[in-house]
C-alpha cells in the first residue's frame, strides 16, 4: 500500500488487521518526531543527496498475514461478486488513519478491496505533499494508478492542490482534500455503484463482521488513535494548517468509544497521534460529556487519565512540551502511562526556534527535561532536529549539539532542512548550502548514535516487560519492543530462545543480555 522512494506503489487487499509495510521515504517536518533512528535510517555515510526520514511508518501485511482479516472470515462463506476498490496510500500515521477510515466506509457499503491494480474497478490514491520530494512521489503514484488502471479518485494533502493534480493527469475522476471520507464514499459510488444487498437481513460477513473500531492497517495488537484534526500553530517550515486546518478535536466520548473498541478486538498498545496531542480539548474549551456513565472534559490530563483505565499500553506521540504536560509526566511516574514522549523539539538555539515559530521557543527545556526525569526517573523521550534551518550558523548548530549532550535523549531522528511549498522559511534569508547541511546532519547522527549506546548499554542486566511484534521462526527469535520502543520507528529487544508457545501480541519478561547502539537483545524469563 505504501511505497519506497525507489518501487512502485502496491494495492493492499483488504484486512481488519492488516498491515502496511516498506514504508515511503517522505518528508514531512510535522510528522518529525516519528522518524525511525537506527542504523540503517541514518546514513551518516552517504552523501549522495540529502537525507528524508520515514515520514510514516506502517507495515505491508497480506490477508494471509493478518490475523482477524476480512478475507479470512469470508473465505468460508459464499462468493460475493462485489465491485473491488483498490487503495494506495502515501504519508503519516494520520494519513493511515485516514485511509483506514475510508477503506472502512467502504467495506460497510459492500465493496471488496482489491490486491492489484488489474483487479481494481478503482483506485484510490491518498497522497502525501508537505514538501516537493513528497508531492512529486503522490504525483507518480497518481501516474502510475492511471496507467495501469485507468480509473483513480485523490485524495490526502496533495488535494489541495486539485490544480496541479489534474494539469499532470487530467484523466483523474475526482480530487478530494484530506480527511474529506465523505467526498471520497461519495466519489466512489458514483463511478462505481455500490453493491446492492439482495435483503436488508441478509447476512454477509465482509460487512456484519467488521467490528467498532473500524478497519486498522496495523497488526492486531497495536493501533493508532487520532484524537485530533489539524494546528493552530504556524511554524515557518510548515503547511498543516493550509492542507488540514485548524486544531479540531474529537470530542472525548468519541475517542474513549473507539479506544474501547480497540481494546476489545484485541489491541494490546494505543498510540496517541494528532497534529498536537497536548493541545488536545482547546478548541472544544475542554467541553465536558460522559462516558461510561461518568463526566469527562475533553482535555488532554483527563483523556490521558481515562485512557489508562483500560489498562493497556498508551503511548503519546506529537506531544509539545507546555508546562501542563508536567502532570501527565506525573501519571507516568504512576505507572498509569507508557514512560514515553515523543516531543517535536526541533532545535534548541533560542534564534532558530524563534526564526521557526515553534510554540514554547522561549521555554527552558532542558530545565523541564530535568524535571520530568525526577518525577519519573524511567521516562523515554524521543524527537526529531532540523539541521540547516534558513539562518543557521556554526554557533547555532553547535548551540545544538551540546542541548544534546546534556538532554540525553533516548531516541533521535534528524533531517535536513527542505523547502516546503507555500511556507514561510522559504523566504528567509541566509539558506544554508546542501554540503553545510549533510555534514552538520552527519555529525549529529554520530553524536546521537554515541549517546544511544551509552543509555542502551545501561539496560544490560535488567528485566523488562516487552511486547511481541515478530516471530523468527527459523533463529528461534521474537522480535519484540519495550515501552521505550514505538513500533517501526524506535528500535527492537531481540529475545532469544523463545518457546513455540510465544506467540506475536504476548507479553514477555526478559533479561537484556547486550546491547548495540539503538537495539537490545535479550533472553526469555518464561
Amino acid at each position: 500500500m505504501l511505497k519506497t522512494s525507489t518501487e512502485s506503489a502496491t494495492i493492499i487487499p483488504l484486512s481488519s488487521s492488516a498491515t502496511l509495510k516498506d514504508t515511503a521515504t517522505v518528508f514531512n517536518p510535522a510528522q518529525a518526531p516519528m522518524q525511525k533512528q537506527d542504523a540503517k535510517q541514518s546514513a551518516v555515510t552517504d552523501t549522495s543527496e540529502p537525507y528524508h526520514h520515514k515520514a510514516n511508518h506502517n507495515e505491508n501485511r497480506s490477508i494471509a498475514q493478518s490475523g482477524d482479516a476480512i478475507g479470512q472470515t469470508s473465505a468460508a462463506s459464499p462468493a460475493i461478486s462485489a465491485p473491488k476498490i483498490g487503495f494506495v496510500s502515501l504519508g503519516c500515521p494520520k494519513a493511515l488513519v485516514d485511509s483506514e477510515r475510508i477503506i472502512t466506509e467502504l467495506s460497510r457499503d459492500g465493496y471488496q478491496v482489491a490486491s492489484d491494480y488489474e483487479g481494481a474497478d478503482l483506485v484510490v490514491v491518498n497522497t502525501c505533499g508537505f514538501i516537493e520530494s513528497a508531492v512529486q512521489e503522490s504525483l507518480d503514484a497518481i501516474g502510475e494508478a492511471i496507467s495501469k488502471n485507468g480509473k483513480v479518485i485523490v485524495t490526502g494533502c496533495l488535494g489541495k492542490e486539485a490544480d496541479k493534480i489534474r494539469a499532470m493527469h487530467p484523466a483523474v475522476l475526482a480530487v478530494t482534500g484530506a480527511h474529506a471520507y465523505d467526498e471520497v464514499i461519495t466519489a466512489v459510488a458514483l463511478h462505481v455503484p455500490k453493491p446492492e444487498r439482495s435483503t436488508d437481513t441478509e447476512y454477509n460477513p465482509k460487512i456484519d463482521l467488521i467490528n467498532e473500531a473500524g478497519i486498522k492497517l496495523t497488526p492486531s495488537h497495536y493501533a493508532y488513535l487520532k484524537i485530533s484534526e489539524g494546528c493552530n500553530h504556524r511554524c515557518t517550515f510548515c503547511i498543516i494548517p493550509s492542507l488540514r486546518g485548524d486544531l479540531v478535536s474529537r470530542p472525548i466520548d468519541s475517542v474513549m468509544n473507539e479506544a474501547m473498541a480497540l481494546k476489545k478486538a484485541g489491541v494490546k498498545e494505543l498510540l496517541i497521534i494528532s497534529q498536537d496531542t497536548s493541545a488536545y480539548g482547546l478548541d472544544l474549551k475542554y467541553k465536558t460529556s460522559f462516558w461510561n456513565g461518568m463526566p469527562l472534559k475533553s482535555k488532554f490530563y483527563d483523556l490521558c487519565q481515562a485512557l489508562n483505565d483500560l489498562g493497556i499500553w498508551v503511548r503519546l506521540h506529537y506531544v509539545y512540551p507546555y508546562p501542563h504536560v508536567d502532570k501527565v509526566v506525573e501519571l507516568m511516574g504512576e505507572k498509569k502511562l507508557l514512560p514515553y514522549l515523543d516531543i517535536p523539539f526541533q532545535h534548541a538555539s533560542h534564534s532558530i526556534l524563534k526564526a521557526m515559530k515553534r510554540p514554547a521557543h522561549s521555554e527552558n527545556t532542558l530545565a523541564r527535561i530535568h524535571a520530568w526525569r525526577e518525577i519519573c526517573p524511567d521516562i523515554v523521550i524521543r524527537s526529531t532536529f532540523v539541521v540547516g534551518f534558513p539562518g543557521e550558523t556554526e554557533e547555532d548548530f553547535q548551540c545544538l549539539l551540546d542541548w544534546l549532550v546534556e538532554a540525553r535523549l533516548d531516541r533521535v531522528g534528524a533531517f535536513t532542512y527542505s523547502e516546503v511549498e507555500g511556507a514561510v522559511a522559504n523566504d528567509l534569508p541566509n539558506h544554508v548550502p546542501e554540503d553545510i547541511k549533510q555534514e552538520r546532519y552527519e555529525r549529529l547522527m554520530t553524536l546521537q548514535q554515541d549517546i544511544s549506546a551509552q543509555k542502551l548499554q545501561e539496560k544490560i542486566g535488567k528485566t523488562l516487560m516487552v511486547l511481541v511484534d515478530e516471530i523468527d521462526s527459523e533463529e528461534g527469535v521474537a522480535i519484540c519492543r519495550s515501552y521505550a520502543d514505538a513500533p517501526e520507528i524506535d528500535g527492537h529487544v531481540y529475545v532469544d530462545d523463545i518457546t513455540a508457545a510465544v506467540q506475536v501480541g504476548q507479553f514477555l519478561t526478559v533479561t537484556i543480555d547486550d546491547a548495540s547502539e539503538y537495539d537490545l537483545f535479550a533472553s526469555y524469563n518464561g
